[in-house]
């Protein structure tokens, strides 16, 4: 892959994010270019070279959801990693269902990171959008029973464990046991992973 095909676009209003990022990125041989706010970014949308953009959750003015939006109105669709705290999940799967392609929680080790931006970039040497790698979602997920696709739905939806727990009338330690049992079953590693199967498939039924 050349230099140009290692770019990565770090949006975070938090300098010190930004600056560890970005050293993790560079000493592993990735370009990057960094903004400050969304705002930063979107002012620049028609020049980006093509890359990676990896989005902060929530920032103030624009926080992530409204830079997804305000890219894909400007028919930017390179892929989206969004960084989150441990209590944005909901949000970020927001984001998933608007296209991001994973979602990694902070603090993340190096190797998350570096992982996540190889996928990213992939798809775009691929010419892939993040949806469309999972062509065989739907195959996939008839390996799941009744009770574990009940779960990844309600984990598609946002819900926490108690939340899909109460709706499901079991309790939340069980709901624990069917999400590990069905990312197994998937072989997926990360619940962005399972969700990014799950959304597809919706995607799938809704062009059926």
């Amino acid at each position: 892959m050349t230099d140009a095909g290692r770019l990565v676009h770090v949006v975070d209003d938090d300098e010190s994010v930004r600056r560890s990022v970005a050293f993790m990125l560079k000493t592993s041989g990735y370009k990057v270019e960094q903004y400050a706010c969304g705002a930063d970014l979107l002012k620049n949308a028609r020049d980006l070279e093509p890359g990676c953009i990896l989005l902060d959750i929530r920032m103030a003015g624009m926080d992530g959801l409204e830079v997804q939006q305000g890219l894909q109105e400007k028919g930017i669709t390179f892929p989206v990693i969004i960084m989150t705290g441990h209590g944005d999940v909901p949000l970020s799967v927001r984001a998933m269902k608007a296209g991001a392609i994973e979602f990694i929680e902070k603090p993340f080790e190096k190797t998350v990171l570096i992982s996540a931006v190889e996928e990213g970039l992939a798809l775009i040497s691929r010419g892939q959008s993040g949806l469309g790698r999972a062509t065989d979602a739907s195959v996939r997920l008839q390996v799941l029973t009744d009770r574990e696709r009940e779960v990844l739905d309600g984990l598609a939806r946002g819900l926490p464990n108690k939340t899909i727990a109460f709706d499901l009338g079991i309790s939340a330690r069980t709901v624990e046991i069917h999400r590990a049992n069905l990312m197994s079953k998937l072989a997926v590693r990360s619940l962005s992973e399972a969700l990014r199967l799950a959304f597809a498939a919706q995607d799938a039924r809704d062009q059926s």
